[in-house]
């Protein structure tokens, strides 16, 4: 009986190539698995081209909603931004990839996972971080630090001479990698920073800022604990509240950036990523946080949101410390909850107003006129004392002569 492996397939280029190049270097039974993160449109006559190419047994995997509940929701709440751009589409579905691929792997009894991801990126080591955090006994096989194959032009000769399809067209051969989060495009002229995308082409969850509706749409999105619940006043599921914000942002060509971002392995990469339902997410939860969280929470808080992002980014979600920012994460957001108004209006999202039961925001301290809270003489004391240290070493100058 042949020792079993399990193989990150997403019906793409490279793991298209990589079935029968397992079965032609290894005598193993490759397992495909596909987590449906939300790529419901690639998956169409994913499971019989699999099979047909000559994999023992294949497994789709549907989990939408747990991405978009115990992935996408806590990285809102966190506020994670890596390099103030990227709201971490790829990043973060990794972690959800790897775990549901050790759980295939341990149920089918497989001594290894394979997965294709190139020597030069991310997610080999998203990837294999995960494994080694859940199953440190598997074995990782990843064929692009091994095999003769240089380029994206060799894979689809490698198929084409074995009669095999190519599932792609050359002359539109961008690497995407698309869920329910966003959309990324990289290669091809984008590889040149000073080559303006063509978005005219290029783009796939919706349109330019430019080709927008002239008129904006309002939307009010409702919070619990930090969670997304309501969208117009109607109560969706974790995964449908993504779904539609995708649509609104998308149609209102929101969330487009175009990145050159460091990698964890130490170069410099570009693309063009599309967000436009996180995009609108972070937006909302950030005016919430804005009205309900005290200055130094928010102040520790934007801290921790760096290093998470980081977490992400650099595949490092199963964790303690990730875990632990979690902690401190959840613990905040027990006062975010209320609704949020906005705009969306040519790639701009616009608040129009935010309201909680939890808000901080006093308008009697807020006004210019006094009331019983606050006494304008007040500031008299409080001034002096917050000024003291610079008091103190000006004086220390005058007597020195001014020399320090």
């Amino acid at each position: 009986m042949k020792e079993k492996v399990v193989l990150a397939y997403s019906g793409g280029l490279d793991t298209s190539v990589i079935i029968p190049w397992l079965q032609e270097n290894y005598d193993y039974d490759v397992i495909a698995v596909c987590v449906n993160v939300g790529q419901d449109s690639e998956l169409v006559g994913l499971e019989e081209r699999a099979l047909s190419m000559g994999c023992a047994k294949v497994f789709v995997k549907d989990v939408k909603e747990v991405f978009a509940k115990d992935y996408l929701f806590p990285m809102v709440q966190s506020g994670a931004v890596y390099e103030a751009k990227y709201y971490l589409g790829t990043s973060i579905a990794r972690a959800l990839i790897a775990k549901t691929l050790v759980e295939i792997a341990i149920q089918e009894d497989a001594v290894a996972i394979c997965h294709g991801c190139t020597g030069k990126g991310n997610d080999q080591i998203r990837f294999e971080l995960g494994i080694m955090a859940l199953a440190p006994h598997i074995k990782v096989i990843a064929p692009w630090r091994t095999w003769e194959i240089t380029s994206r032009e060799e894979e689809i000769a490698f198929l084409e001479e074995r009669g095999l399809p190519v599932p792609m067209k050359k002359e539109e051969s961008y690497s995407r990698d698309w869920n329910m989060w966003h959309i990324s495009h990289e290669g091809l002229d984008l590889e040149d920073p000073n080559e303006a995308p063509n978005y005219e082409t290029l783009l796939k969850l919706g349109v330019s800022p430019q080709k927008a509706p002239d008129a904006p749409v309002d939307i009010t999105l409702t919070f619990k604990d930090g969670e997304p619940t309501h969208l117009n006043g109607e109560q969706l599921s974790a995964a449908e509240m993504v779904k539609m914000l995708n649509k609104l942002g998308g149609e209102n060509g929101i969330g487009i950036e175009d990145i050159v971002e460091n990698r964890v392995v130490g170069m410099k990469s570009r693309g063009v990523y599309e967000t436009p339902g996180g995009t609108i997410l972070y937006k909302a939860h950030q005016e919430l946080e804005r009205l309900t969280l005290d200055r130094d929470t928010m102040r520790y808080k934007q801290m921790v949101s760096l290093q998470y992002a980081d977490l992400i980014y650099d595949g490092k979600w199963f964790t303690p410390l990730r875990e632990a920012l979690q902690a401190f994460i959840t613990s905040t957001q027990s006062v975010v909850t209320g609704d949020v108004k906005l705009r969306l209006y040519k790639g701009n999202i616009i608040p129009q107003g935010t309201k909680s039961p939890f808000s901080l925001y006093s308008e009697e301290l807020a006004s210019f006129t006094t009331g019983d809270l606050y006494n304008h003489k007040d500031a008299d004391g409080f001034i002096t004392l917050y000024g003291l240290p610079l008091k103190v070493r000006a004086l220390m100058n005058q007597q020195n002569g001014g020399n320090c």
